[in-house]
């Protein structure tokens, strides 16, 4: 679970998505051969600091740093759980549009939760996540782990086919809160839970209560 507090709201999601970045002789990490800098600190220190970085020079993504140097987790996506409304109102006044966000769209993608919990680099980068009263991590008391799908990372095709391909990036199976599904990594735990890899309409809108029942 990820906590954020701004004042007196408190803001909180379910980590569904996930992406690793090792560092080292990974060349989709930004700190790929040891490269280090100014901007990727917060990499480099103790493990469970924010690297907040920017993308496209005005989304924000947030990595929390890994016990190896150089190595952290992306916060791909979370199941909003707590100041929903708050998180919608910031959506929608950054995307400058009078539609409203389903709460499923709200945090389902780097870029877009960083903007729902108010994460922004000047604000969190470099912030610790066991010692801050302003944003931490959670225990979850319903995490499942059997049901983590393993598929590779998003976007980083510029990385080179190893690299792409490598299984980095993990979600919990059967969340509707992702940012992108990997139908065909999902089949094994479709055959466990179905029988079969072929499931019809009506039995996927129950997948994920079949499912937590199946891996509890």
């Amino acid at each position: 679970m990820m906590v954020r507090k701004i004042g007196e709201t408190r803001l909180k999601g379910r980590i569904v998505e996930t992406e690793c970045y090792p560092g080292g002789e990974d060349k989709a990490s930004c700190t790929f051969n040891g490269k280090r800098s100014p901007a990727t600190e917060a990499l480099y220190m103790d493990a469970g600091t924010a690297f907040v970085y920017m993308t496209y020079g005005m989304y924000h993504c947030i990595n929390i740093s890994s016990s190896e140097p150089g190595g952290g987790v992306l916060i791909r996506a979370l199941e909003p759980l707590e100041g929903i409304e708050d998180m919608r109102k910031w959506r929608i006044d950054k995307t400058k549009s009078k539609k409203d966000i389903k709460t499923k769209d709200l945090c389902n993608g780097p870029s877009k939760l960083c903007t729902s919990l108010q994460i922004t680099k000047n604000d969190c980068n470099m912030m610790d996540f066991k010692t801050s009263e302003s944003m931490w991590i959670e225990d979850d008391p319903n995490f499942l782990i059997g049901k983590i799908v393993c598929t590779s990372r998003i976007g980083i095709a510029a990385a080179g086919k190893e690299w792409a391909e490598k299984p980095y990036r993990y979600y919990i199976f059967g969340s509707d809160y992702v940012s992108k599904r990997d139908l065909k990594k999902e089949k094994p735990y479709r055959y466990y839970i179905f029988g079969s890899d072929y499931v019809s309409k009506r039995d996927l809108k129950k997948e994920k209560e079949i499912a937590d029942q199946k891996f509890a």
